[in-house]
């Protein structure tokens, strides 16, 4: 702790009280001490610049707290207290005239200082972290020289984010301090996407810490963040807690410390320190460490400075004196009290040859925040004192940060729970575990992802599929069964042949209408139903190409009412078979239902059934054409859209139960005393004819896409195909190559 006291013509000196007896009595981190030569670096700067203080001179005093509450209070009233005797609150003797404090790196010191400074509104500054105010101390104010902690871990995250740095550790002091600084940081990294796989609470260090306890402590936690895979580490501790960080190599119970090397992440309240006895300590566990500290812009002049101290012009001086012997290892020669062991002193060592943690020749961040509050106090005497106008100002804090022994080697480090989702794939938290815990789970078909660790896959647009890999959606093709598809030109193939074929078995039988074959079963239902064939095959022409309305529209219906036409004259066939042979036995009352009149009734009322359906159809719910965009991944289909599935579903339904119909008549009327048994020939056709559609309706449901509608122009054709070959093939065959047996004694069986 620092007092600052404004002075007639004072010259600018060190003075301690009480002083240590040797320096084997007090153990420092000799870091430190680079704070009372920024201090009195700048006194004398300021000592020396007429235009801020004119006929002013600042001094200063210097107590130790030695960690204690009670030598604290003391010191405190040390400074409020007359230069000879310990008379706090009396004026007498010489004046203490103290304008202001600076406090001590460990925040519960200056929370001491404050209970007593408050009563007499001395102002204090602090250049460590700020005290947590309670409900006992409402009313204390502090001059914070640092940022404050929501400020750094704004900076610490905006690194972390840059680098990806997701999955951390989190080290802090088991205090107040600690604990404010958990409140800040956790729900503001956690926003952002950063978790943890521990947070750790060290043991505060003071003179009455138990060590055995500390260590074993200690142990637990340095063994924690070796074996986690958490390659960052975030610290917030008073700046000596670093010197106790060196034990963690000696501590821990793994093989190497830094096989898996850590980088550590600390604030500005943090410096690599280390204790007189950790001279000859590995510092290797922070190579890498990065500090969020203030700038001190390299001061002119200050390293001269440095380079000026020495114990053999300032023998009076127990401080230099102390630090010179325990920063480098050896004994000044008027300390010599009979042997020692160990280096003497010589008196011409360098500062610039100890190690980092021991001393700095560049100004440390704590050191130029004290620095910035001597200049903090001498504005403020001047525009007390003096009428205001535009001076050196005191520096302002700039946090940023900064790099000490940071190694990377050729990479940055990684510091993941889980490897990144890769584009393609999606994250899935698992159970029990922190956010950054994941499963990559590869997305649904139909979506993608296209960044890494996203939450969910999205779906592409309509107009679009996913690529093979699932990350970047691709423009769908508009596809239609058309006639230069090889499908499609092969079933127009089929289509034309057999319509051609089937125009020729009419024609024949037109021609040979007079021959016995021909006339026998009716001629006219032959007629009927070979055109009703012809127009089957010739429907197929109205599922190719690109769906139109009219075409839709035609399509179904069309379809159905031929089909319907065909079936209804095949079964006006089988019956006029079984009444034929019904009236040639004595005494049937059938003669009168033979003949034409009969076959034409039934054709036409079964007709008109389909034609019912079929009208009502398209009155309610007709055909479309659409664009289906969903049954083919990266394809978009023409289709025609039935409208009504249970009305198209009601038209083939129909078409089945006439077939049906006349599958069973004509299977029992097979074995009729006939030389030519058309029923025969009729069961067969009914055969493939039920046999086609039955397994065109799982077909047509399993299909999609233009062989959807293949299938329906395939069942078409094979159930045409079916009729024409078992019913008019023999016929033909007789009427073309065996005329012979085109006779009417032929046909009449003895």
């Amino acid at each position: 702790m620092v007092s600052v006291s404004g002075f007639i013509s004072n010259p600018v000196s060190f003075t301690e009280r009480p002083p240590p007896a040797t320096s084997e009595e007090v153990v420092v981190l000799p870091k430190h001490y680079q704070h009372l030569l920024a201090l009195a670096f700048a006194v004398n700067e300021i000592n020396e610049n007429p235009q801020i203080l004119p006929n002013v001179t600042l001094g200063f005093h210097i107590y130790d707290s030695y960690f204690s509450a009670r030598q604290t209070y003391y010191a405190t009233m040390l400074f409020l207290s007359t230069l000879e005797k310990f008379m706090p609150n009396y004026k007498c003797d010489n004046q203490h005239n103290l304008r202001a404090i600076i406090g001590g790196l460990d925040s519960r010191i200056s929370l001491h200082m404050a209970n007593i400074l408050d009563v007499y509104k001395i102002p204090q500054l602090i250049y460590g972290p700020a005290p947590v105010m309670n409900a006992k101390t409402p009313g204390l104010f502090f001059f914070q020289m640092t940022p404050q902690e929501a400020l750094q871990c704004e900076g610490i995250l905006s690194l972390l984010l840059h680098f990806k740095w997701k999955w951390i550790g989190v080290v802090v002091t088991d205090n107040d301090n600690g604990e404010r600084f958990l409140h800040i940081l956790l729900p503001l990294f956690s926003k952002n996407g950063v978790c943890y796989a521990y947070i750790e609470r060290v043991p505060n260090l003071s003179y009455t810490t138990e060590t055995n306890g500390l260590l074993k402590q200690g142990a637990k936690i340095v063994d924690k963040v070796i074996v986690s895979n958490a390659n960052i580490v975030v610290a917030y501790a008073e700046s000596y807690s670093m010197a106790l960080f060196l034990w963690f190599p000696y501590l821990s119970e793994q093989e190497h410390m830094t096989k898996n090397a850590k980088v550590w992440i600390t604030t500005c309240h943090m410096e690599i320190t280390s204790f007189a006895f950790q001279r000859n300590w590995d510092t290797a566990i922070f190579h890498g460490a990065i500090s969020f500290g203030i700038h001190s812009s390299d001061l002119p002049g200050f390293q001269q400075f440095l380079k000026s101290i020495n114990p053999s012009s300032t023998k009076e001086d127990g401080f230099i004196r102390c630090f010179w012997e325990q920063a480098f290892g050896c004994v000044l020669p008027n300390n010599i009290v009979g042997e020692v062991d160990g280096d003497i002193c010589v008196g011409e060592e360098k500062l610039e040859s100890l190690p980092g943690s021991f001393f700095e020749m560049g100004m440390t961040g704590h050191s130029y925040s004290i620095y910035n509050a001597i200049y903090a106090v001498a504005h403020a005497l001047h525009h007390a004192k003096f009428s205001y106008r535009a001076i050196r100002g005191a520096k302002m804090d700039e946090v940023g940060p900064k790099l000490q022994n940071l190694q990377f080697g050729q990479s940055r480090p990684l510091s993941q729970c889980t490897a990144s989702c890769h584009p393609g794939s999606h994250k899935k938290v698992k159970e029990g575990k922190p956010f950054c815990c994941y499963e990559c789970i590869p997305c649904a078909e139909g979506k993608i992802s296209n960044q890494t660790d996203m939450p969910d896959c999205n779906k592409c647009p309509d107009k679009d599929f996913p690529s093979k890999d699932q990350d970047f959606c691709f423009s769908k093709r508009i596809t239609f069964l058309s006639y230069d598809d090889p499908f499609g030109l092969s079933l127009v193939s089929f289509t034309i042949s057999f319509s051609l074929i089937t125009a020729l078995v009419l024609g024949t039988f037109m021609k040979h209408h007079n021959t016995p074959i021909v006339k026998a079963n009716n001629r006219s239902l032959t007629y009927t139903l070979l055109t009703s064939i012809l127009l089957c095959f010739l429907c197929a022409f109205l599922f190719l190409g690109s769906p139109q309305k009219v075409t839709c529209l035609l399509r179904q219906t069309a379809f159905g009412m031929t089909f319907s036409v065909a079936v209804s004259c095949v079964l006006a066939k089988t019956i006029t078979v079984v009444l034929a042979f019904m009236a040639t036995r004595p005494g049937s009352k059938m003669r009168k239902w033979v003949g034409k009149r009969l076959a034409i009734s039934i054709v036409l009322f079964c007709s008109l059934i389909q034609a019912s359906i079929s009208t009502l159809w398209l009155a309610t719910s007709p055909p479309f054409p659409d664009m289906d965009m969903h049954s083919i991944i990266e394809e978009i289909v023409c289709e025609c859209n039935e409208g009504s599935v249970t009305m198209f579903y009601s038209v083939l339904g129909y078409m089945g139960f006439l077939a049906i119909i006349s599958f069973t008549v004509a299977f029992l009327a097979r074995k009729l005393p006939d030389s030519f048994n058309e029923a025969k020939f009729i069961t067969f056709s009914m055969l493939v004819f039920c046999s086609v559609w039955l397994s065109f309706v799982p077909t047509y449901l399993s299909t999609k896409g233009k062989y959807m509608v293949a299938a329906e122009i395939f069942s078409i054709l094979a159930s045409s195909i079916g009729l024409l070959g078992c019913i008019f093939f023999p016929k033909y065959y007789i009427v073309v190559f065996r005329p012979e047996l085109n006779k009417r004694e032929q046909l009449i069986r003895r």
